[in-house]
């Protein structure tokens, strides 16, 4: 789901329920949901794709091209260009794991960012609790749209969070819905 669209309420319930759908109180709604952006997934595709393309796809071609090849070879040839195969899709799987793992979302009510599958950091903030939202990006996250937001509650220690997409619209979403709250 882009993030700039707002989160849609209904769950064909094919697709597995996020921490904020299922942690939601009574009378809650989502108003704005993001995650993080496709850029942490560049270093996981670059590797997939030089191992799926190169050396694993060259070595099922050669050894299907090859005629006088040994049987021995021929197997010990064909399983390493499977296994190069599977580790650049494992790899390019890793990377979307790791995008997926991280939810942000603005309720009627708070501020709720997950981070983590196997090891979980949750904030969930009251929107009367939070003090400002600060937004750092540099100049390619400015291009490509992400950057490092910086939950501040009242009290509270900074909560930074980087490669946010839209960072910038998740800001004004919270600052909008902080306003109706008075």
């Amino acid at each position: 789901m882009d993030a700039r669209f707002p989160h849609e309420t209904s769950n064909s319930g094919k697709e597995q329920m996020s921490y904020v759908d299922s942690h939601l109180v009574a009378g809650e709604t989502v108003i704005y949901e993001t995650r993080l952006h496709w850029i942490v997934m560049l270093g996981h595709i670059i590797v997939g794709c030089l191992l799926l393309a190169l050396p694993g796809a060259f070595l099922l071609y050669y050894a299907a091209s090859q005629t006088g090849i040994e049987s021995g070879n021929l197997h010990i040839m064909e399983g390493g260009g499977v296994a190069l195969i599977v580790c650049g899709v494992a790899a390019i799987l890793m990377g979307m794991v790791r995008r997926n793992a991280t939810e942000m979302a603005l309720t009627n009510r708070r501020v709720v960012i997950k981070t983590g599958i196997v090891s979980r950091k949750t904030i969930e903030m009251l929107l009367n609790k939070v003090e400002s939202i600060e937004v750092s990006e540099t100049v390619l996250g400015r291009m490509l749209g992400y950057g490092t937001i910086v939950v501040i509650g009242t009290g509270g220690t900074p909560e930074p969070f980087d490669q946010i997409a839209h960072p910038l619209e998740f800001r004004s979403r919270v600052q909008q819905q902080i306003e109706k709250l008075h």
